[in-house]
């Protein structure tokens, strides 16, 4: 099994920390107590600039949950067909190729969903399996990626295609004054992934022939009990209102090691024989966790830190954009072995094992 290759897909709106703080700022100037706090969390989160898929401006006449969530499929089908075309023009591979199709996504729903839309939109087979992923959160890009692995490692002679769609900045509670909605507030931003897993059996069309391509060993999945209420969405009539625990850096620390060295030693490997880490930009705070819980620094966790800079968290997607980067432009050598690893709402992680 291999990941032929990954595409990412960014909205038209590109704005700095500052610009969004600013238009934030002038939205809740006769709500906050303290002004001075939103400017501090927006400025520690480690984000420089977010892409959205509105002008700032139009957020405020954004008042319903019915019209956000209507703009999210309009947007996710837009966002979904570029990211999914380009992964397959990375991949040497036309449309009718796609065997399976997953989608993932936290920010929004639709019955029939996303998948069902991309399908008549972009005319894929009918025949095509589809699953729809909704509730992982930030955990689902990797969990994806292992869903689809199974699927072709049943099936070594097809293809499967995860996208990843998240328009956080659809989610925006403005009524909602909580610590972790400032935080979500200068944090997430919107954006899609699209990435191509195919079978043992399915002949390498990339234009880079076997080097386009990174190998899938093994994944593992963690389920960490009696931690739910870490991380997630409390849903309403009002639309998805943050739940974020200060207690998640500690839940990583406590358990993330384990799973990885438990997943390299049924491998045969110990952390020293990792030469490429793709980590999600959860945050300063996350990262941090997840780096220094395996020993790791800043320079190893350049990609992760880079992306949570350029594009601020994006969720399931964060981490694909990670892997996308490190495969376009910061490829490892041939042989070098790499643990991809996010988490998220359960609370929970997932891990791959990749060998590039």
């Amino acid at each position: 099994m291999k990941i032929a290759s990954v595409a990412r897909a960014l909205p038209p709106y590109q704005f700095t920390q500052q610009e969004i703080f600013e238009a934030l700022a002038r939205h809740w100037r006769d709500q906050l107590d303290n002004p001075e706090l939103l400017a501090r969390f927006h400025h520690r989160v480690g984000v420089s600039t977010r892409y959205f898929v509105l002008p700032l401006d139009d957020y405020d006449n954004l008042t319903r949950w019915g019209d956000a969530n209507r703009l999210w499929l309009e947007q996710a089908e837009t966002l979904g067909e570029a990211a999914i075309s380009c992964a397959l023009k990375r991949a040497g591979m036309a449309r009718e190729q796609i065997d399976a199709l997953l989608t993932v996504s936290v920010t929004g729903v639709a019955s029939p969903s996303l998948d069902a839309h991309l399908t008549n939109r972009m005319r894929l087979r009918p025949d095509i399996r589809r699953t729809p992923i909704f509730g992982l959160g930030c955990v689902a890009g990797a969990a994806g990626i292992a869903q689809a692995a199974d699927y072709v490692r049943a099936y070594p002679d097809r293809v499967a295609v995860l996208l990843s769609v998240e328009l956080c900045s659809l989610t925006w509670q403005r009524g909602d004054l909580s610590v972790a909605n400032l935080i979500a507030s200068g944090l997430f931003g919107d954006g899609a992934a699209a990435v191509v897993v195919a079978g043992d059996n399915v002949p390498d069309s990339t234009p880079q022939g076997s080097l386009g391509g990174v190998q899938i060993v093994d994944t593992a999945s963690s389920f960490y009990p009696d931690t739910e209420d870490a991380m997630g969405w409390n849903i309403s009539e009002e639309g998805f209102k943050i739940v974020l625990s200060a207690e998640v850096p500690a839940i990583i620390r406590a358990h993330l090691p384990a799973d990885v060295d438990g997943l390299l030693h049924r491998n045969g490997l110990s952390r020293s024989d990792v030469g490429s880490w793709v980590l999600h930009t959860g945050g300063p705070k996350v990262l941090d966790a997840m780096a220094e819980s395996l020993g790791l620094d800043r320079t190893t966790c350049a990609a992760s830190w880079d992306s949570l800079r350029e594009v601020g968290n994006l969720s399931s997607a964060s981490v694909l954009l990670v892997l996308e980067e490190v495969m376009q432009n910061r490829r490892p050598a041939p042989g070098t072995w790499g643990v991809l690893a996010a988490l998220g709402p359960g609370f929970c992680g997932q891990l791959v094992l990749l060998r590039w």
